[in-house]
Parts: C-alpha cells; structure tokens; sequence
C-alpha cells in the first residue's frame, strides 16, 4: 500500500530529521486493538524502505527462556509512508486467536534485526477491575516536556490496561519530527500498554500525506484500530469493549452529524455496565469563547439519552471537571464531563457553570480505575501530586450515578454548581450592548 504525500516540503531542522529519520532497524513499536481485547493484539512498526518483509514473533511468556521454543511467526502487512523526512516502511500485525488473561511476550523485525521482547496481557473475556490513563493533548515540546508526565504517569500506574488519547498528540499533522518525539517520549511504554487515540484538530492541520477524511496519513500507517466505525471514518471512530466497560472514541472535527447517528446505535446496543466516551473538542468547554455549540447540539442529547458515565476531551489546554448535572441549561443526564492538557501549552479559564473543579498551567494525567459498581478518578500533576479526584457509584437499574468528590489540589477550585452563571458571560455582553445603544440614542 502507498499513502501519497505532499512533496517537496522540508520542516525538520537538520538534527531534528536524523534524530527521527528510519533505519533497518524496527522503532516507533505501538500496541494497538483491531479487534477483542481478550483474544487479539495489534502491533505496528516503523523502518526504511529496506525492509521488506517484516514479521513480529509471539510466544506465552514465562519467567525463564522456555517461551522461545514456543515462538509463532507472522508476517507483517507493510505500507510505504512518503513524510517530510523521506520514505519509510510501517509494518502492521494483527495476532489473533489469544487466550484471555494470558501474558504474552513479542518481538518484531525482519528476520535478522528485531526488537527487544515485549510483553502485553490480554484482557479477561469477563468483567473484571482495571485502569487506564487519559492524556488530554500533548501537542507541544513533546519530547523534552511531555516525556516527563506520560513516565510518570507509567510509574503511577504500570498495570494499566490501555492509554487513551483524546488528540492533539502533535502540532503539526504531517511533521515526522514529532511524531517521532510522541514515540520517543512514550518509549516502550507503548509498545507494553495498548493506544486508544482520536484525532484532534492538528492531526488534520499543516502539511503532509493525507487520508481522504483529511486526517495525517501517519494515522493510519501507525495506529491499527477497529474498522468498526462510520463508513468513511473507520480508523478515527470506533469503539471496543473491555472488561465490562465500552469505550466509544469519535472524530470531533468533521462528519458530526454521521457519528451522531453512529453513536446512538453503538450506545442503544450496549451490554456493558460502564461507557465511557472520548473526542476531542469538548462538549463542555473550559471558556467561553471556545464554546462548541454545534457539537453539543448534536452529540449531548446522545450522550444524555444513554446516560453515558464519563466523557473524556482536550483541546482547551487546561482542566475542568463537571459534577453528575453537566450543561444544566440542556439537561443532564447524569453523565461527568472532563477536559484535560497533558501537554506544556496552556490557555486561561472561563468560571462556567457547569464546573465543579477547575485548574490552569499544570500538566496533567488522569488515572481512572473501574471496579464492579465503583469507578474511582484521579488526576495528577508530571510530578505526581494529586490535583482532584471522585468517586462514581452505579445504583439500580434506571437510578443515577452517585457522585462522591475526594480530595483536591488547593489550586484545584471547587464551586458548586450553578445553572445561571452559564449565562454570566452572555449577560454581561448584552448588558454593554444596551449601554452603548442607549448612549448611541442621547447622541442622537
């Protein structure tokens, strides 16, 4: 497969393209999901043009060398990427037929020159506990400053079953400068827990190769992940399950109303006890002027109609968090909305109504563990202080979530919620509209 490209841009700085240019030897080793959880694992890799035929082995890990004389073989499917940095091969395998909860250990290369072994568990085929991280965007200085909050939140959480992105893992869509700093700064950490990413704004914004949906063709090349969603926009809007949990990823940047109906179905169908919901533009924004009325016109009465437990987002680089009421001028349903920055670039925030905690100029990871009825929230800072937390409790079939907050940061603003200061920022513009109209009036 070729993905075309626009030719003839340079954006790498010298050093920059040969820290990030491919060899023979296999990097940028990502852990993704095509398919179940329990019983599939996707991998996908990156080398030059030279490697041709590339395989990924696999074998039941064991605490000694004894797996290796269980070693199964599988050959890649390769894809030739043109990047601003010249050409390289992306190398994709799809393991299937996996036993859950088993730990497997894997390596990938051509026959001669492999990576070191990983390993990855499978989920359990039943509902069991797990936690995952959610990073809000990284986007800036990716390498020297975001490698910080993402090992840290490795050390919080080694066992995590999964990494959720909710875009804007770069700056600039087609620069393969820094998505090789996004690798580079995640490290093996990738290639041990699985990626779960939706694309945001930049993913779509500068040069470079292309999808027909307009997302970087480095999407595809290096995340294989269901083709479960809308026709069109399969690879950027799936969903999967896990462990008792749904999780629903969708592309806020373009074909709303599709997903829309997408999304309605995906939910209305839905045996799992927990769902949890991410993109990138927030429904719930953390400033005024960022609102995002078209979206939430769209996908909140969903959201609402299904009673979706959590909505994870980005883009407005800093954090706020809802209480159970959510938007209370369109209704709540129950539902938490959250929206987070992992990365160093951060923007002010609006006190909006449908806050319960809030915060600016931090970097931050959440953590969040589900267990039966009980999902417990964290959030923390790169250097691991807590920043806010809560506690969500299923009740009886038809009731609504119970929320309890727990501890927070000071800096971590609590207020309790009120519907009508919504509609402070809009007062206060209308109120200036009147003054200088009746000012306008006694001119004349």
């Amino acid at each position: 497969m070729i993905l075309a490209f626009a030719p003839g841009i340079a954006h790498a700085q010298p050093v920059e393209a040969e820290l990030h240019k491919p060899s023979a030897w296999p990097d940028r080793v990502v852990l993704t999901w095509r398919g179940d959880p329990a019983r599939s694992q996707a991998v996908t890799w990156r080398t030059d043009v030279s490697v041709r035929d590339a395989v990924a082995e696999i074998a039941p890990a064991d605490g000694g060398r004894a797996f290796l004389a269980k070693i199964a073989s599988h050959k890649a499917v390769t894809t030739l990427l043109s990047t601003d940095l010249g050409e390289a091969h992306y190398h994709a395998v799809n393991f299937q037929d996996l036993v859950p909860g088993t730990q497997y250990a894997y390596r990938v290369g051509d026959g001669v020159r492999f990576s070191e072994w990983h390993h990855f568990r499978t989920a359990s085929a039943k509902p069991e506990p797990f936690t995952f991280l959610y990073f809000g965007d990284a986007q800036h200085e990716i390498r020297s400053l975001w490698s910080r909050l993402v090992r840290e939140a490795y050390a919080h959480a080694p066992r995590a079953r999964f990494t959720l992105h909710a875009g804007d893992l770069i700056n600039i869509a087609g620069s393969d400068s820094e998505w090789g700093e996004w690798h580079q700064a995640a490290g093996f950490i990738n290639a041990r827990i699985p990626v779960l990413p939706s694309p945001g704004n930049h993913e779509f914004s500068g040069f470079g190769a292309k999808e027909e949906s307009g997302v970087t063709a480095h999407w595809k090349a290096q995340f294989a992940l269901p083709a479960n969603g809308p026709v069109g926009l399969e690879h950027c809007v799936y969903y999967l399950d896990i462990q008792g949990a749904r999780i629903v990823c969708l592309n806020s940047n373009e074909k709303r109303a599709e997903q829309a109906a997408w999304l309605d179905r995906v939910l209305a169908d839905n045996p799992n006890r927990w769902t949890i919901v991410t993109f990138h533009h927030p429904v719930m924004s953390s400033a005024f002027s960022r609102d995002n009325t078209d979206l939430r016109k769209r996908w909140l009465p969903i959201l609402d109609k299904h009673r979706v437990d959590l909505v994870l987002q980005g883009h407005d680089h800093s954090y706020a968090r809802s209480g159970l009421d959510g938007f209370r001028d369109a209704g709540g349903r129950g539902t938490v909305f959250v929206v987070s920055v992992s990365g160093p670039g951060f923007y002010k925030v609006d006190q909006l109504g449908w806050m319960r905690r809030w915060g600016e100029g931090k970097q931050l990871f959440q953590a969040i563990t589900i267990d039966g009825d009980r999902l417990h929230y964290e959030a923390r800072s790169a250097t691991g202080e807590l920043h806010d937390s809560f506690d969500l409790t299923k009740q009886p079939e038809g009731k609504m979530n119970v929320l309890e907050d727990g501890p927070a940061a000071p800096e971590s603003k609590t207020s309790p919620q009120n519907p009508s200061s919504n509609w402070v920022p809009v007062l206060a513009v209308l109120g200036l509209v009147i003054v200088l109209v009746l000012m306008r009036v006694r001119r004349i």
